[in-house]
């Protein structure tokens, strides 16, 4: 259920009949036998004639295509938006991924022309100010394409233009989007395999599908990092590569809602370009960007209700409906999930402002693909996900279609979820097959979670750092306020709770809570300001104040700027000491893992697969700990906000967690070595789980980005004041050659941790001595931050030193051992060093 800040709707399936669901002609906007035979309308719409009547009404005789265009919506601003519907087996990318978007209208030319112009929707200027004059001489929105008028429509209030070529073949407005074609390595588009599936044409939206085909070489292609992508197996069989796209076409409001002003504070996606106002009082131009959120407004005869602070019902609610597809058994949790927001919309002052409803099915008169309609589609794949997109007006980041996407393996996440993180605490969990009320509660929770993206809301990955580890195994407390603050957070099930606090299913499963009301009571109170200006103001002071009164309203990010408290999948305000609870949860599951997933005849599969969930637990856990090392907290602030931006992760819980991995990483884990399981599941000859866990853990740990942000926050902060790097290394040293003061026989797997660890070491005095990383800098900028160069930085001496006195140390430490493998592994290690220091 990750999300990306890309927004991306799937319009779901259609027939594979280019007029399905209608008739020859559907209340032709023209009649044929009222047009005189002279009239070049009488040759464009006869008795032969298939039509679809909406928005842009589109008419086909032969095999040609027209489009309709009423006077009504020229010069109305248009949103043409292109997706992915299908894509071949093994495609890097997916069905549903939008490909690009423009802003598009329709205006009358020169010589019976209809002109195609894209509209440049941010840069405006007021036109009370003098500047709009300044603007309107200096920009001009391009014609991207001139249409002769063919004929006008009967009543003479709309103009015939042919749109066979805009629908055959490929143009800038339903082109297929750089980054796809790269991705899947297309080139030209084969005009004989491509055709136009279905058209359609709603009240407030013009829906086209092509099946398209496209020569592709079938060799890798780069996907980010630069790292090889295999092509798909249709391009390396066929050499071709075919899709199915579509292209939307949506009108947008003839008057922009107001926007609310972005916040890196409260956590709301918003329209990445944002747009420029130009007005004559400026003294430097800054551009504006508004959240995304629904235009959510009280009835006029309710206003003063509303102003005095009762509950009242919006102008237009929120209705989500469930597609017909849907399995009958999880309709009652979708909607549960959907209308659990309402508590959230009460704290802006509105009841009943979100709704979900079962689609009417004998409704011959609703589309599940006209725009008026949001809809929950349930798509039957194999993918284990489920998001939830929307597609906005740019102009003010109102949303115009809401839409969430549910793939059916779905259940199949939460099942392995559930039972791994849940299955100590809950008897339930404890079986491949859970019950239909277990799973609709799992359904429910991933659709809230997904519906309030639909809403506007991003991840708020540090919101689950806010509650006291300890207070997650206090029964009466958990059970009231939940385990998280928020549902927007992917901390997905209590894990820290064991099987004797006997905690139930309200203190284990997420919830809508504080943060979530919070943010909807931000984003959604209406105010009435008399423009964005104002209402920026006033909102900006309700983050200071209610930040102040309560701090578990703050929104930390979607855990991906290094601050060890917004991190995936994880909760409590202690890294370390949650996942101890983890892995103490996990060794139960362990040993009851034969005798929950056993079902006749399963040859050990579920053994297996569900082993593997373990294993990718205990590395979940291992993460929360790393992603405290090298941490800087980033708090976003006002200049009148008391206390810093940006610090570093205390020094003792940096080494809090060193001491974590030095005894349940690098200690080996044998708990996940039961031979009585491994020799069930896996040949002996596969790569160990336990050791891919430790080596990646070590290339973390040793990694530029680490030992460069500790160096430069010691420059920063003062020396004594920071976690430093000579302290660091000393620390990881004393857990990883313990055996070295020890004299212990060191076993095959610390031999290994060891190796791994020397091997890091010198990956990265490389990198500090040679700058190898200065070439993937200057291809990517925006790696600058995980390929830091630490050339001429104190991180290459330092690396040099540490190195040169664990060699002492070995040689030191030899004589003294007296297990063989043990003294031989010392001494390869050592010469390993020299050779490296050389």
């Amino acid at each position: 259920m990750k999300l990306k800040i890309t927004f991306i709707v799937f319009l779901g399936l259609c027939s594979s009949t280019l007029m399905a669901q209608s008739k020859k002609v559907q209340q032709p906007m023209v009649k044929a036998d009222t047009v005189k035979k002279a009239s070049p309308l009488s040759n464009i719409i006869t008795k032969n004639t298939e039509s679809k009547i909406g928005l842009i009404s589109i008419h086909k005789t032969g095999d040609k295509y027209y489009f309709e265009i009423p006077d009504s919506i020229l010069k109305r601003e248009l949103l043409v938006t292109n997706w992915l519907v299908k894509v071949p087996g093994g495609s890097p990318k997916f069905g549903g991924e939008m490909m690009g978007q423009k802003t598009i209208c329709f205006e009358k030319g020169f010589n019976n022309k209809l002109m195609l112009r894209v509209v440049d929707v941010f840069t405006k200027a007021d036109s009370s100010n003098a500047i709009s004059k300044a603007v309107e001489n200096s920009n001009v929105n391009p014609i991207a394409t001139l249409y002769d008028i063919k004929a006008r429509g009967e009543s003479g209030k709309s103009s015939i233009i042919e749109a066979t070529d805009f629908l055959k073949n490929e143009n800038s407005f339903t082109m297929i989007g750089p980054e796809v074609k790269s991705r899947l390595g297309l080139s030209s588009m084969a005009a004989d395999r491509s055709w136009v599936k279905s058209v359609a044409a709603y009240p407030i939206n013009v829906e086209l599908r092509m099946v398209r085909t496209y020569g592709a070489s079938g060799a890798p292609t780069k996907g980010p990092g630069g790292r090889d992508i295999p092509a798909t197996e249709a391009a390396r069989i066929a050499g071709a590569v075919t899709l199915e796209v579509s292209t939307s076409i949506l009108l947008m409001p003839e008057k922009p809602m107001m926007g609310r002003h972005f916040d890196m504070r409260v956590g709301y996606f918003a329209d990445n370009a944002g747009y420029i106002p130009i007005a004559d009082d400026q003294q430097k131009i800054d551009g504006k960007t508004f959240i995304v959120r629904y235009r959510l407004e009280p009835k006029a005869e309710d206003m003063e209700k509303y102003k005095r602070g009762e509950l009242v019902e919006p102008k237009e609610p929120i209705v989500y409906y469930i597609d017909p597809a849907t399995p009958k058994q999880w309709r009652p949790y979708l909607i549960a999930g959907i209308n659990d927001w309402n508590v959230a919309f009460e704290a802006a002052g509105f009841k009943n402002a979100i709704i979900g409803k079962e689609w009417p099915e004998n409704d011959t008169t609703m589309s599940l693909e006209d725009k008026r309609y949001k809809v929950l589609r349930y798509l039957p794949s194999d993918v284990a996900n489920a998001y939830g997109p929307n597609i906005h007006d740019p102009r003010s980041g109102e949303i115009l279609e809401g839409y969430i996407g549910w793939f059916h393996n779905v259940m199949s996440l939460v099942h392995d979820w559930y039972m791994i993180q849940a299955g100590p605490n809950d008897p339930r969990a404890r079986t491949m097959k859970f019950s239909d009320e277990l799973m609709g509660e799992l359904i429910r929770f991933v659709s809230s979670h997904e519906v309030g993206h639909t809403l506007g809301l991003r991840h708020n990955m540090g919101s689950s750092s806010l509650t006291p580890v300890e207070k997650l195994r206090d029964k009466e407390w958990v059970e009231k306020h939940g385990h998280c603050n928020s549902i927007m957070d992917y901390a997905r099930f209590n894990y820290v709770a064991q099987p004797e606090d006997s905690i139930g299913s309200a203190g284990i499963m997420p919830r809508i809570n504080d943060y979530d009301k919070w943010a909807i009571k931000w984003g959604y109170t209406y105010i009435g300001a008399k423009d964005d200006e104002e209402d920026k103001k006033i909102v900006s002071k309700w983050i200071v104040d209610s930040l102040a009164a309560n701090p578990r309203l703050w929104f930390g990010g979607e855990g991906m700027n290094h601050d060890g408290r917004c991190q995936t999948e994880d909760m409590g305000d202690n890294s370390m000491k949650a996942s101890e609870y983890g892995i103490k949860n996990l060794k139960y599951v362990i040993a009851h893992l034969p005798e929950w997933t056993k079902e006749e005849n399963d040859l050990n599969k579920n053994l297996t697969q569900m082993y593997i969930q373990v294993v990718t637990q205990y590395r979940r856990y291992v993460q929360h700990v790393v992603g405290n090392i090298a941490s800087t907290y980033e708090t976003i602030k006002t200049p009148d906000q008391p206390g810093d931006c940006y610090a570093p992760a205390p020094r003792e819980t940096q080494k809090e967690a060193v001491a974590f991995l030095n005894k349940q990483v690098f200690e080996t884990p044998n708990w996940l070595l039961d031979e009585n399981l491994l020799n069930k599941i896996g040949s002996p000859a596969r790569i160990g789980s336990v050791s891919t866990v430790q080596e990646s853990t070590i290339m973390q740990l040793t990694s530029d980005r680490v030992f460069n942000t500790l160096n430069m926050a010691e420059q920063r902060f003062g020396k004594g004041k920071t976690y430093s790097m000579v302290e660091y290394l000393s620390d990881l040293k004393a857990g990883i050659f313990s055996e070295l003061k020890t004299n212990k026989p060191i076993e095959i797997f610390r031999r290994d941790v060891q190796k791994f660890y020397i091997q890091g070491l010198f990956r990265a005095l490389q990198e500090s001595e040679k700058g190898e990383n200065i070439v993937a800098l200057l291809m990517m900028p925006n790696a600058a931050e995980e390929q830091p160069v630490t050339v001429g930085t104190d991180v290459g001496p330092i690396l040099r030193l540490h190195l040169e006195n664990l060699r002492k140390e070995i040689l030191a430490a030899v004589p003294t051992i007296k297990d063989k493998d043990s003294k031989e592994h010392l001494l390869f290690v050592a010469e390993r060093i020299k050779k490296a220091l050389k």
